[in-house]
């Protein structure tokens, strides 16, 4: 019989190429890298989609780059993020570690979270509270909340964005917490600390760069990690604040929340409450954001297209005559559909989504996939995929139906949605059954000329914009006054 070490070289035979050749793999097509810096001076930091999107002209739907040392893969298409990140899931799942997490104490973040047992966990209750079925119960909830939105923005157009980010906020306040923010509130405290904690911008800058988190606080443009401490105070009090709020409200009205939903669900230990108050702040900070720069974008796309929004009315009058639409008319309003697909491709409110990390080596399509990678999936390359969009930079509703006026049994339809579709959808129709949006007059009479910018973030939404909101259904605008009142 051969012996231990006959063994051992054996393996060694055999091992020893096959390492040589996974070694000799290709890394997949990039940009030229410079010594050390790598692509350091080729990215717009501000705008690093823009920048990724060319180098799919150039190299595909899969391009790798470096920044110092970190290697980064690009994802261009659907059909590649789909084969790496949702077949291969277990190697595409991890996050980048980002040091200013710690430092601002928002590490418990479901979005940050690494593989493992805590992800899991987070995930499993933020289904249970936002699953499809879930979401039902909270279908009087988006209307009255829509309700208010459209009140308010007939009142006082002059605060859009005010309105969309309370829309936004105190919609998912209620929904998590039971928390009530009364009808015509110009600002929460909840929603004031959300921002002042994580900075949108500087979110974008260390998703696209993780490795500027390392960086002391005296270094340029590191400068406000010197808040840390100030965060983290604010943090402890988000996490801890409303959740007490949400447990005196169950017991109050019985209205659902999610804390209502935890509490009554079984195991409330202090370990398992802490996991359920990292969840409720993390879908509460992410909703606002997504939320509010999706219907920012929607306005801005009604203003620049009258004749979507006549369209739209058009359908509207006809399914529900003078009433106010409602989730039972969704079906027989395919075009408000339409446009709330659009809207999300049109515009994605997060064009880099959110970053994964390689936890071990790949190789797809011959190419080697190193671990550690930072994986970005630019879905502003797939908003602007010519072969699935047409004309993609267009904002064109009618791209979504068939020749008959039917929604498109689309598969990548809802790659852009991120499960807050229902909210959206209710604010939509709402908007467009009860108001027009035009341009605003100058002093002269002239029409405002709109130019659309954005800003930048991790979320970006359009930059103020002059517009003049009328209501055009008394009726309709009379039943959301009276609807929108909290008892």
């Amino acid at each position: 019989m051969p012996s231990d070490i006959h063994l051992a070289l054996y393996g060694a035979v055999l091992f020893v190429p096959l390492v040589l050749a996974w070694s000799l793999l290709p890394l997949p097509p990039g940009p030229r890298l410079l010594p050390f810096v790598g692509n350091a001076f080729d990215i717009d930091v501000s705008h690093p989609w823009l920048t990724y999107t060319n180098w799919k002209a150039q190299h595909g739907d899969i391009v790798y780059s470096r920044v110092l040392g970190q290697h980064i893969i690009i994802i261009n298409s659907i059909e590649v993020a789909r084969q790496l990140l949702d077949k291969r899931s277990a190697k595409y799942s991890d996050r980048p570690f980002l040091q200013t997490n710690e430092e601002f104490g928002t590490s418990f973040n479901t979005a940050y979270l690494p593989y493992g047992e805590t992800l899991r966990i987070h995930r499993k209750l933020f289904h249970q509270a936002f699953g499809a079925e879930a979401s039902a119960e909270y279908h009087d909830l988006y209307f009255r909340k829509a309700y208010e939105l459209v009140t308010d923005i007939i009142s006082a157009p002059h605060m859009l964005e005010k309105h969309l980010e309370m829309y936004s906020g105190s919609l998912i306040a209620t929904a998590i917490y039971g928390y009530e923010t009364l009808p015509g509130t110009e600002s929460d405290l909840l929603i004031h600390r959300s921002r002042e904690c994580w900075p949108p911008e500087r979110a974008a800058l260390l998703m696209a760069f993780p490795f500027l988190g390392h960086l002391p606080s005296w270094f340029p443009g590191a400068t406000d990690r010197r808040l840390a401490p100030h965060c983290r105070k604010l943090v402890r009090q988000m996490l801890d604040e409303p959740f007490e709020l949400g447990k005196e409200k169950m017991t109050d009205d019985g209205r659902p929340s999610l804390v209502a939903k935890f509490l009554n669900g079984g195991d409330t230990s202090p370990a398992q409450e802490e996991f359920m108050k990292g969840v409720a702040i993390s879908g509460f900070a992410g909703g606002i954001e997504t939320t509010a720069s999706s219907l920012h974008s929607f306005l801005l796309a009604m203003l620049l297209h009258p004749d979507v929004q006549s369209r739209a009315l058009t359908e509207i009058n006809a399914v529900c005559g003078d009433n106010v639409p409602t989730f039972e008319h969704k079906p027989s309003l395919p075009y408000i559909e339409a446009i709330c697909r659009e809207v999300l491709r049109w515009q994605p409110t997060l064009p880099l989504g959110l970053p994964h990390m390689t936890s071990q080596d790949d190789v797809y399509e011959g190419y080697l996939i190193l671990k550690g990678s930072l994986v970005l999936v630019n879905e502003w390359a797939i908003s602007r995929d010519e072969s699935l969009y047409p004309n993609a930079s267009r904002f064109d509703p009618q791209r979504h139906l068939t020749a008959e006026g039917k929604l498109k049994d689309d598969p990548f339809a809802g790659h852009f949605a991120f499960g807050y579709g229902s909210s959206l959808w209710a604010a939509m129709v709402s908007i467009l059954s009860t108001v027009r949006i035009t341009k605003a007059k100058d002093s002269e009479g002239n029409d405002i000329p709109v130019v659309p910018e954005y800003t930048t973030g991790l979320a970006i939404q359009p930059k103020p914009f002059a517009c003049a909101i009328t209501s055009i259904n008394s009726r309709r605008e009379e039943h959301m006054k009276a609807a929108s009142r909290v008892d």
